[in-house]
């Protein structure tokens, strides 16, 4: 599963830079997925796409062949590339008329939109082709696409007279020879084993998972104090915790601020420890990878909606009313349900691996419930069930319709 989920970070991360017109960080993220998984049809088309952005027109027939060869019976990938071979032979009407069987199956489909809008404009249908750009950053939260197609004042585009072989993401080159306009884009060579190790390393640097880092750091740091408080200062420590955990007359009370208090407050020690501890290490595995899919400000809005909607159903249901909550439990279930939105919506997409990776994933939410729910157990199950609703709701709600649809 976790193989699978790399690729799902570097084919996203791929379609990300490609619509904010960054051919080349694109073309890095396709390439690390087309080494993890070689037979992926989508994994050579988005190749295809990023190698159009960087007028390596060579690169681009041959991803597009093996997208096809991949996909002898015809499909949504197939069908796409050949849209692309026919960009590149001028035939733009057929070309549209490709694209437009594609959107007729899956309208959510970001980069096919903008490249409709390309091959409208070209044939001088502005109005429609505004139309279809307008779509195209709709879907994919205010991507442009620029510089992802050959320029339009070239009435095609120009051919790289080069001898090259396609090995699924690098190209080997032998005296290469560009036109003159070509020769500031540099070959994308295939890389040694430690030339690699740096491209890697630098790709996920540039993808730091900060507000997971940031939250954990922030949960850590308080319980840390508080932990010193308790020894140095026991009455200002309890005061915290009164004032902080939140309780089924919270909202009565007027006590609101309770609601994101408590998300930050855990067990105080020795037995804390294991509370913070288990918490942090799931918002670390969870956290990072749904923080590169969703994008910070998206995973952020889920986190915190998601703790507060666990907060909420844990006061609205009725129950002990000398119990208390706290920890951010509600919220990191939020982040669980987010991943299973994102499972849910692509299991068709990501074949096998996509079912058995949201199987998997029900698994461990029915193990999660049912500890939740044996007696004696001391957790809030309605704060985690309402941070899971809030979470998978909303990740619904805010993935990309290049997501939803049927690209990883």
């Amino acid at each position: 599963m976790e193989a699978q989920t790399n690729i799902q970070l570097y084919m996203e991360q791929g379609r990300q830079a490609l619509a904010q017109g960054q051919g080349r960080e694109a073309a890095l993220a396709y390439a690390h997925a087309a080494q993890a998984e070689p037979e992926n049809p989508m994994v050579h088309l988005g190749l295809a796409e990023a190698n159009l952005a960087l007028r390596s027109y060579d690169i681009v027939r041959m991803a597009c062949r093996r997208v096809q060869e991949l996909q002898p019976q015809g499909g949504l990938e197939a069908t796409l590339a050949q849209a692309l071979l026919d960009l590149l032979d001028r035939r733009y009407e057929r070309a549209l008329s490709n694209v437009d069987k594609v959107l007729s199956e899956d309208p959510g489909i970001a980069y096919a939109h903008a490249l409709r809008s390309y091959l409208l404009r070209i044939q001088g249908q502005d109005y429609d082709a505004n139309l279809a750009r307008a779509r195209a950053a709709r879907l994919s939260f205010g991507g442009r696409f620029e510089d992802c197609f050959p320029p339009m004042t070239k009435p095609s585009p120009a051919p790289i007279e080069r001898s090259t072989t396609y090995t699924g993401g690098y190209q080997g080159t032998t005296e290469p020879s560009r036109k003159p306009q070509q020769e500031s884009i540099p070959a994308w060579t295939r890389p040694n084993q430690m030339q690699r190790q740096m491209l890697r390393t630098n790709f996920l640097l540039r993808y730091i998972p900060v507000v997971t880092y940031t939250i954990i750091g922030i949960n850590v740091l308080i319980y840390l104090l508080i932990s010193i408080l308790m020894i140095v200062a026991p009455d200002l420590a309890s005061l915290i915790y009164g004032y902080g955990v939140l309780a089924p007359t919270s909202l009565q009370d007027g006590e609101i601020w309770r609601l994101i208090t408590s998300m930050f407050l855990h067990a105080p020690p020795p037995s804390g420890i294991l509370h913070i501890g288990l918490n942090m290490l799931s918002l670390l595995f969870m956290g990072r990878d749904v923080e590169i899919l969703f994008g910070k400000w998206r995973f952020l809005l889920i986190y915190f909606l998601a703790g507060l909607g666990g907060g909420l159903l844990f006061i609205l249901m009725p129950g002990d009313a000398n119990v208390v909550v706290l920890g951010a439990s509600g919220a990191i279930f939020g982040v669980f349900g987010a991943l299973g939105a994102f499972l849910l919506t692509n299991r068709r997409a990501m074949g096998e691996l996509g079912r058995a990776a949201f199987s998997n994933w029900i698994f461990w939410l029915g193990l999660n419930l049912l500890f939740g729910f044996m007696p004696g157990s001391n957790i809030a199950v309605m704060a985690h069930i309402g941070g899971l609703i809030v979470g998978f709701v909303l990740a619904l709600i805010l993935l990309p319709g290049v997501q939803r649809s049927r690209r990883i």
